[in-house]
């Protein structure tokens, strides 16, 4: 009897935080302020960018510091295309996607050949590269002016053009992106990325493409990378070439780092943080940098699983508490 007591706990559990999570992130905008909705927007931004990153390290082990070039090139598909071209928003989001998608194509055939450091060190050049492209070419990215007057986003004629109305855009593709990554680990080709990373000698013998499915995932990577730039436009209305240097690039792989590269929801409190703990330690002024540095260092020793493993432990806890408390009720 205390089996067939104790299934359903976890499940009425699991709802119940759901819909309490969902109720506590609509009523957020109107319990903080303009700032606060600001630092949450854009960790939603990082969010979707870093859940590439976090999959080409968890389950592929690359480490990937080109993430900003991609990132850049969404922005830059919007800003250009919308302001110059005068093409539609969803159409400037697809060729930002598809161009993402080929410079990841042509760039990860032999990039992707190589491993360990070397993999580092190559998408570092990557990112530096891109870097001095979106500077030097001016005529297409307006330089270190930028391009100004990009279009705000509007559904069913409400145009999105505060933090407030943003909010509930970012989020919702942001958790569309996770739900679509979750449901990629558990098909086939998640079976086969296991694999691929646990036991790779015996996933060759099996017959997966190792090097094919990982330029798969490295352009999957890209284009995530590429939906979060072109969001960050419309978002901001103007895009810079300062935005997609290779610190963004660092903090998007800082955002898989922290929460976690296994942990889909380890990835959101890592945006949260490398959004967050800058913005609210800017108040202590100089010292503000060497304090975030030593938090950093912190996470990483009392945290060796991320964000994400942490969360993990206290879910597994909760349910053994509940699974408990329901096998004791009469």
């Amino acid at each position: 009897m205390a089996g067939s007591v104790d299934r359903p706990a976890p499940a009425a559990l699991k709802g119940a935080l759901v819909l309490t999570g969902l109720a506590i992130w609509a009523a957020i905008p109107f319990l903080i302020g303009r700032g606060g909705v600001d630092i949450l927007v854009f960790a939603g931004l990082y969010t979707i960018a870093g859940i590439g990153v976090a999959f080409l390290l968890g389950q592929c082990g690359i480490v990937s510091l080109a993430q900003s070039v991609f990132y850049g090139i969404g922005a830059y598909s919007i800003a250009y295309g919308t302001t110059v071209l005068g093409w539609p928003i969803p159409l400037c989001i697809v060729v930002g996607l598809v161009i993402s998608g080929a410079v990841a194509l042509v760039v990860g055939v032999p990039v992707l050949r190589l491993s360990g450091y070397f993999l580092a060190l190559a998408t570092l050049a990557l990112a530096i590269i891109g870097h001095v492209l979106f500077q030097q070419w001016d005529w297409l990215t307006g330089g270190t002016l930028g391009i100004g007057g990009v279009p705000h986003i509007a559904l069913f004629g409400l145009s999105l053009n505060t933090p407030f109305r943003f909010y509930y855009l970012i989020w919702p593709c942001a958790l569309i992106v996770l739900w679509l990554h979750a449901n990629l680990l558990r098909s086939r080709t998640g079976i086969a990325l296991r694999a691929m990373r646990d036991a790779p000698t015996a996933a060759k013998v099996t017959g997966i493409a190792i090097g094919s499915l990982k330029l798969r995932i490295f352009i999957l990577s890209a284009l995530v990378g590429s939906l979060a730039g072109s969001l960050f436009a419309l978002y901001v209305s103007f895009v810079s070439v300062d935005s997609f240097g290779v610190d963004r690039a660092i903090g998007f792989l800082l955002i898989a780092v922290l929460g976690g590269a296994r942990s889909i929801a380890g990835t959101v409190v890592g945006a949260l943080f490398v959004t967050a703990a800058p913005n609210l330690l800017g108040r202590l002024g100089e010292v503000h940098e060497v304090v975030f540095a030593v938090l950093l260092i912190i996470a990483v020793i009392y945290l060796p699983s991320g964000f994400g493993g942490a969360i993990a432990s206290v879910w597994t806890r909760l349910r053994t508490w509940t699974a408990r408390l329901a096998s004791q009720s009469p």
